[in-house]
């Protein structure tokens, strides 16, 4: 299943332009406010019709303004969940649900049914009408109705921006259960970083109504040729680690194995920098995550183990030390190698790191990185700090 788009559109005095290929799994579409990012999901969902261009969906023309073929909205099959929830306020969340379904033409299996309600954690809701549900849960139930009409496609546009802060970790939790279970295509619209690292397989990065860059997540934020497009206050790189099985008290020792969604890559060497961290009882209330260039400390509890997790890891959080590292309260400690480093910017260098074979973002001081000889293929340990890190 794959999406493209090679559209051109003119609304008001903007215009559009923008090409790629949205392929299975999430795409983020991200950019700054008025980059275009809600006129290119219109035109995806046929709510509006482009100038000139080609939509396409898993081998279905949608739109081709030089054929003239239109696809109407109602019979594309994608479903759209908007900034504000839209749903019916007269209707119980059960029939907002259903609505979908019917406007669809579809007869869902009770099974089907059942793994969208548990999916999105809204047994416990169905009776109740849209005024009594708070704002996270209004949007649960909208990307419930818009799977009920079992699209082949879902369009989700800033479905957080509305919410406070509360309310985002709230429904974060299960748009990432969404997008490891629902089996549907995602495009996601956003201006927050933090969203894109924790959801997103693809990222288009758009501006001033035109695609910038298209890649991979882990490597499109972790590119410094990007400028503030995404190296503002959100600059950080997307890791891969794997929680620890716990055993007898103590985590035992292991390496993140073949299994590990970084195939391939082994743990390296312990060197000088990397040692005195002594393995944490469990009783402290640590949970050990594991990474190919280290391990990660964390006061978190309840996770999976043998799970797979995605940190976003903010280069502002990232200090770089050399040679021997001594006791510190810091205790995520990465062997990383110095890749590329960026150009001064008020002051302040961007450092990208190798770690383990993932990229790794890092901010210090102009100063810092000239007195430390900072340069590429210099061998370095990255510092992290537990409390910075959000699961």
């Amino acid at each position: 299943m794959s999406l493209l788009v090679d559209v051109a559109h003119r609304r008001g005095g903007f215009a559009l332009e923008a090409r790629f290929e949205a392929p299975a799994g999430v795409t983020a579409i991200f950019g700054h406010s008025g980059a275009g990012k809600t006129t290119l999901l219109d035109l995806i969902a046929g709510l509006e019709r482009p100038d000139r261009g080609r939509i396409e969906l898993d081998g279905q023309v949608l739109t081709d303004t030089q054929a003239g073929t239109w696809v109407p909205s109602a019979r594309r099959r994608i479903g759209y969940v908007f900034q504000d929830s839209r749903l019916f306020p007269h209707l119980s969340v059960r029939q907002n649900l259903e609505y979908g379904q019917r406007a669809a033409g579809l007869t869902m299996t009770d099974e089907e049914r059942r793994r969208i309600l548990g999916l999105l954690g809204l047994e416990g809701l169905l009776d109740r009408r849209p005024a009594t549900l708070s704002g996270g849960e209004k949007q649960r139930v909208a990307i419930g109705r818009a799977l009920f009409s079992e699209p082949r496609q879902l369009l989700l546009d800033e479905p957080l921006a509305s919410l406070d802060v509360e309310r985002r970790a709230e429904i974060l939790p299960y748009l990432a259960r969404l997008k490891d279970a629902a089996g549907v295509p995602i495009v996601y619209v956003s201006h927050a970083l933090s969203e894109v690292a924790r959801l997103a397989d693809t990222v288009v990065l758009l501006a001033a109504g035109r695609v910038s860059a298209v890649g991979p997540v882990a490597d499109l934020l972790s590119r410094l040729d990007l400028g503030e497009a995404t190296q503002g206050a959100e600059a950080g790189a997307v890791l891969t680690v794997r929680v620890r099985v716990q055993e007898g008290g103590l985590f035992e020792e292991g390496t993140v194995d073949g299994d590990c969604p970084r195939r391939g890559l082994s743990p390296p060497p312990r060197r000088a920098g990397l040692s005195g961290v002594p393995p944490a009882p469990a009783s402290a209330g640590v949970t050990v995550l594991e990474h190919p260039a280290g391990e990660f400390r964390v006061p978190w509890q309840g996770l999976t183990p043998g799970a797979a997790l995605r940190l976003h890891v903010l280069a502002r959080d990232v200090a770089i030390a050399t040679g021997e590292v001594g006791a510190l309260s810091i205790r995520n400690r990465l062997a990383a190698t110095i890749v590329e480093l960026g150009p001064k910017h008020g002051g302040m260098r961007e450092i990208r790191l190798d770690a383990g074979g993932e990229a790794l973002l890092a901010r210090v001081t102009a100063e810092a990185a000239e007195e430390m000889s900072l340069r590429p293929g210099l061998l370095v340990t990255a510092l992290i700090k537990s409390v910075a890190l959000e699961r």
